[in-house]
């Protein structure tokens, strides 16, 4: 699982056989500019939904029902309907509310929970269920969260020891971030992966440094383009010398 944002993202992800794209609120803060997960709308979750939609084929496209819009099941479901609607094939919301869980998968939309560290509400990145009583409710809601009818889970920032009795224990995906190498699959955020954002995460891994690429070729362009070097005549068009014959006359006329 990787997070996607837009359409040129999806293709390639697609491309690669990436299995689900993840349209995260996590668009907040590594795309629209926004200083938490809060502040992202189910506009904003809609609009970047149709924009992965349009460039997936075969991966499971999962979209974050955003904070505030899942206060209770009724919500939750008209939520979840504008999602699908925007192209999710399933939606994924965070902590365990079993009614809401149930009252979204009665529309046939499957549910995704996200459990442990919850950015929606948990501002500190600090790890979860470390204790025995915080590993026995995160164990506790992930089964809960099952029996109610979700059919995947994304355990953040757990002790890997804690993912791998989870995964051990229920019978559907876990996927983990932070959480070990035990759980059924991981989920990157794309511009952690590609070197977009320059934060250093530990839990994190980054694959290539498109942040300095993407500087390094502006920097050069900038200066090709102050220096008269760009663009070259084989960067654009010429008139047919008859027709430019026929206009520098007419301009001289006037």
């Amino acid at each position: 699982m990787l997070t996607a944002y837009d359409h040129p993202t999806a293709v390639a992800l697609d491309e690669c056989g990436i299995d689900v794209l993840l349209v995260g609120d996590s668009v907040g803060t590594n795309v629209l500019g926004y200083k938490s997960e809060q502040e992202v709308t189910v506009d904003d979750m809609v609009h970047h939904a149709r924009a992965v939609r349009r460039g997936t084929q075969n991966a499971f496209v999962l979209v974050d029902l955003p904070y505030a819009s899942y206060k209770t099941p009724e919500q939750a479901v008209q939520t979840a309907i504008r999602l699908r609607d925007a192209g999710a094939d399933g939606v994924k919301l965070e902590g365990s509310f079993p009614e809401t869980i149930q009252a979204i998968r009665n529309l046939g939309i499957p549910v995704c929970n996200h459990l442990g560290l919850m950015p929606q509400t948990q501002t500190a990145a600090s790890v979860q269920g470390k204790t025995f009583s915080a590993a026995k409710e995160l164990v506790e809601q992930c089964v809960e969260s099952e029996a109610a009818g979700s059919q995947m889970l994304v355990l953040e920032l757990v002790p890997r020891q804690l993912a791998k009795i989870v995964t051990d224990r229920v019978g559907i995906p876990t996927i983990g971030i932070g959480a070990g190498a035990a759980t059924t699959g991981q989920v990157l955020v794309i511009n952690d992966l590609l070197g977009i954002t320059s934060r250093a995460i530990r839990h994190t891994a980054r694959y290539a440094e498109f942040g300095k690429e993407i500087r390094s070729a502006v920097a050069r362009y900038r200066t090709v383009v102050q220096n008269g070097e760009f663009p070259e005549a084989s960067n654009s068009s010429s008139m047919p010398s008859a027709e430019l014959a026929l206009l520098q006359e007419w301009l001289s006329r006037i």
